[in-house]
């Protein structure tokens, strides 16, 4: 070959090459075109954008790569993910969004677009992640979700979706989350979720689901979360409900209808965190083996048809912050073992028939105790002034037994008690001053329990208060005549049924917040203060049974 026939080759590789260079780039700047028409038409369906960001930024002027809320990727320069999450947003979707055929990531969550979503989205087939959540969507969930086949995480919760879940979501084979809560569907949960391998977490709650619950779905070993709260899902749960789910961390079913034994094969779900099975129809012991859930920081069995005593094995569960066992006609004592559950912050065991006195050490360990609420039981013996050491105390709830003895004086070091219900007890004595330290106390009620002396002056000095009530007591004695100089907060006085005396101070006028004033069945004198009638928030009065005098006054 001479030279001439190399340098024609040459020229003519050289001429292919910048011909495909062309062509390419041809190719990319009319996809990125289609990208931008598709986006520019998603724009023009915005019917509210509060802060004109999508008018002002999104300009055929600049590259779409650089718009607002849109990336692109390296390699292609296609668009890859649009996020315009949280901008106060309103319309609806433009079909043409289907056109972004690059897309991997979808987020207008937490926005004000309504209507349906469009069938064009089907051919979104890269999509991993769509986000939908927290806006007005309606119709019925599409069905063509089910032919995404990259999608991981699938968010529609908070929206106004209706009809039934579709089927085909149970083909979605990578999917990771599925999360519809908080909308409006029906009918029941389709078995072929359980096809879903990879699930991780699977939220369906504030529905109107009914039926019950697939057993396919307790096979899915890589679920961490199942929430169906506030449905109508009846049936009773499977006895070996956990000998597939491993992973299993939170398990939420509170608020329906489901009925038979709690299992005790719970405690393979060796992950718990949560189990939350309150307000349905369970009937039986609380299985012992709940003991054996060592991770479990929340149990909440409240409201249900059980029976029997609170087994002591749940003193094992040295994570647990929060246990809510109330209505659920449970008897026996409390298990001193729980006493020594560091991790509390919250026990709640109102409305059983638990028996029994409290150990006299009961707050020795509990540093974080932040609710305690044992009403409505038959507990007797006096209350522990141990009580003191939960430091963190800010309800304390034990009316509605039979404690006696006198209020511990202790109780005033729990600086941090915003509400105190000791009332219908069998207790006696005098009102304790150091109550008058609880500078954050807003409720008190110390209802018919036996109390004598006078209303310690310290108390109409707590500011934060907002109810005071000591209603059928035997208190004596008259009314601070400043007392409520310092009750800026006040909305409801009760003393009615007790001994008191002296006049009706004037000064109640400076409780202006003051909604319900009951004096009634005392032995106040004198005539009605004129000053009541400043109290203009007043929806309540009651001060017959008295000794009161002179006319009803036009205020």
């Amino acid at each position: 070959m001479n030279a001439m026939d190399n340098t024609s080759c040459f020229l003519f590789s050289i001429s292919l090459l910048a011909s495909f260079f062309i062509v390419c780039l041809s190719s990319s700047i009319t996809n990125l075109t289609t990208d931008q028409f598709a986006l520019l038409a998603f724009r023009d369906h915005i019917t509210h954008d509060p802060e004109d960001v999508l008018a002002s930024n999104w300009s055929t002027t600049s590259s779409v790569c650089n718009w607002v809320g849109v990336s692109c990727g390296l390699r292609h320069h296609r668009v890859i993910a649009l996020n315009l999450s949280r901008m106060g947003l309103q319309g609806t979707i433009a079909p043409h969004l289907g056109n972004l055929s690059f897309l991997a990531s979808l987020d207008i969550s937490h926005n004000n677009f309504n209507g349906y979503v469009p069938q064009e989205l089907a051919r979104l087939h890269r999509s991993k992640e769509i986000r939908l959540q927290y806006n007005n969507f309606s119709g019925e969930v599409p069905s063509w979700f089910g032919i995404l086949p990259q999608l991981h995480q699938l968010h529609l919760n908070k929206n106004s979706f209706t009809g039934t879940i579709p089927k085909s979501l149970g083909n979605i084979s990578k999917l990771e989350l599925l999360d519809i809560r908080n909308n409006s569907l029906h009918g029941n949960i389709p078995k072929e979720i359980g096809n879903l391998s990879k699930l991780e977490m699977l939220h369906l709650s504030f529905n109107k689901l009914t039926g019950s619950i697939p057993s396919s779905i307790f096979n899915v070993s890589s679920l961490k979360s199942i929430d169906f709260t506030n449905n109508s899902i009846s049936g009773s749960l499977p006895m070996d409900i956990c000998s597939h789910l491993p992973k299993l961390e939170g398990l939420y079913l509170s608020l329906n209808n489901l009925h038979g034994q709690i299992p005790s094969n719970l405690y393979k779900c060796k992950e718990f965190q949560y189990l939350s099975l309150s307000f349905n129809n369970f009937s039986g012991n609380i299985p012992r083996e709940i003991g054996n859930l060592t991770m479990l920081k929340g149990l909440y069995l409240g409201i249900n048809n059980l029976k029997g005593v609170i087994p002591s094995e749940i003193g094992n569960l040295q994570r647990l912050e929060v246990m809510n066992l109330i209505n659920s006609s449970l008897t026996g004592s409390i298990p001193s073992s729980i006493f020594n559950i560091s991790s509390l912050r919250i026990i709640d065991l109102t409305y059983n028939s638990l028996s029994g006195s409290l150990p006299i050490d009961m707050c020795s360990h509990h540093p974080k105790l932040g609710g305690l609420y044992l009403s409505s039981n038959q507990l007797n013996g006096q209350i522990p002034s141990n009580l003191c050491k939960c430091r963190e105390l800010q309800i304390l709830s034990l009316s509605l037994n039979g404690f006696n003895g006198s209020i511990p004086r202790e109780i005033g070091n729990l600086t941090m008690l915003k509400e105190l219900y000791l009332g219908q007890n069998n207790l006696k004595g005098v009102f304790p001053s150091e109550i008058g330290n609880l500078q954050r106390l807003e409720v008190m009620s110390l209802i018919n329990s036996s109390l004598t002396g006078s209303i310690p002056s310290s108390i109409f000095n707590i500011s934060s208060l907002r109810i005071i009530d000591l209603t059928d007591n035997s208190l004596s004695r008259s009314l601070p005549i400043d007392m409520c100089s310092h009750l800026p907060k006040l909305g409801g006085l009760h003393l009615s049924s007790n001994q008191l005396n002296g006049q009706i101070p004037s000064n109640l006028c400076k409780c202006r917040e003051l909604q319900i004033l009951s004096l009634s069945l005392n032995g106040f004198n004198g005539s009605i203060p004129r000053e009541i009638g400043n109290l203009t928030m007043l929806k309540e009065l009651y001060l017959g049974r008295n000794n009161l005098k002179g006319a009803i006054l036009p205020y």
